[in-house]
C-alpha cells in the first residue's frame, strides 16, 4: 500500500448530496488518481448517498488488481448535509450488499463501521460485519469516528485492520489513538488530514517557502512523518489539487520542521467524513 490514498467525499454534489455538478470530471479525476500511483481510495455510501461509489464504479471498474476500495456504512441521509445513525445489523446487511452492487465487487477490501450508533451496541454492529466477513463479503473490517475504548471491544469479536479518525497536524485531538494503532500495528487514516487555523497556517506558509512547495504538501508530509501506520486519504475534486497532493509523499521534513508542526495543537472547525 502507497502511503497516500484518495478520499472520495467531494466528488458528490453540494452538501454531499446528489451528483457533481461535472460527473465526467470526477471520473477523470479517479481515474487519473489511479494514474498517479495511487491504490487506495476510502469512500461510504452516504457520500452522495450512493453517488461516490457509483462514480468509482463508472471510472476504474474492472480494477486494477492492486487497488483497494474501502467504504464504511452506518448513517443514513435525510437530505443534503444531514446524517442520522443506523448501525444496526440489518441497516449493515443492507448496506454492505448495496455497496458490492454498486462498487461491482465480489467482496469489499476494506469495510468500515462508519461511526457508532448510539442506539445500537457497539457489540452488535461489528459482530454483523464479522459475520459478513465470514461469509467473504468483505475482506478486513475497520472502525472509523472511534475512541479507543470502541477499537478494544471491536478487537475482541474481529480483527480491526484501520481505524479513520478526524486528525492533522494542528488538531491532535487523537493522538493516543494514533500511537495505540501504531502499536498494534492498525493503519490509521486520518479524514479532514490538511485542517490548521491561523497560527498554523504561517508556520506552514513559513516552511513551505523553505522547501518551495505548498503548505498542503507540508501538512500532508508531517502526518507521513508522524507514523509509519499513517495513511492520508486527502480527496478533491480538482486534478490539479490532486496531483500536488500527491508530490507531498516526496517531501521530506527535518526534524527541527517537524517538531516546530507538532508544537502547534489548535483545534479547527470539523466536517463530516
Amino acid at each position: 500500500m502507497r502511503r497516500l490514498g484518495f478520499g472520495a467525499m467531494r466528488i458528490t454534489g453540494d452538501g454531499i448530496w446528489g451528483p457533481p455538478k461535472n460527473p465526467d470530471s470526477a471520473v477523470r479525476v479517479l481515474r487519473r488518481a489511479v494514474e498517479l500511483g495511487v491504490n487506495f481510495i476510502d469512500t461510504a455510501d452516504s457520500y452522495g448517498p450512493y453517488v461516490s461509489e457509483e462514480l468509482i464504479a463508472k471510472a476504474l471498474a474492472p480494477y486494477p488488481p492492486d487497488l483497494v476500495i474501502a467504504t464504511k456504512g452506518g448513517w443514513n441521509r435525510p437530505g443534503p448535509n444531514q446524517w442520522t445513525h443506523d448501525a444496526s445489523p440489518k441497516h449493515l446487511r443492507e448496506a454492505v450488499e448495496g455497496s458490492l452492487r454498486r462498487l461491482r465487487l465480489d467482496r469489499i477490501d476494506v469495510y468500515q463501521l462508519h461511526i457508532p450508533d448510539p442506539a445500537v451496541s457497539l457489540e452488535a454492529s461489528v459482530d454483523a460485519l464479522a459475520q459478513l466477513q465470514a461469509k467473504d463479503k468483505i475482506r478486513f473490517v475497520a472502525l472509523s469516528n472511534v475512541a479507543m475504548d470502541h477499537i478494544e471491544r471491536a478487537r475482541k469479536i474481529v480483527s480491526i485492520v484501520s481505524v479513520q479518525n478526524r486528525y492533522s497536524f494542528a488538531d491532535r485531538e487523537w493522538d493516543y489513538v494514533v500511537d495505540y494503532c501504531e502499536h498494534h500495528g492498525i493503519a490509521f487514516i486520518p479524514w479532514f488530514p490538511l485542517a490548521s487555523g491561523s497560527v498554523a497556517n504561517m508556520l506552514l506558509e513559513k516552511i513551505a517557502k523553505n522547501h518551495q512547495k505548498t503548505p498542503k504538501q507540508v501538512a500532508l508530509a508531517w502526518l507521513l512523518k508522524r507514523s509509519p501506520i499513517m495513511l492520508p486519504i486527502p480527496g478533491t475534486s480538482s486534478i490539479e489539487h490532486l496531483e500536488e497532493n500527491v508530490q507531498a509523499a516526496s517531501l521530506r521534513l527535518t526534524d527541527e520542521e517537524y517538531r516546530e508542526l507538532t508544537s502547534v495543537s489548535q483545534s479547527p472547525v470539523s466536517f463530516r467524513d
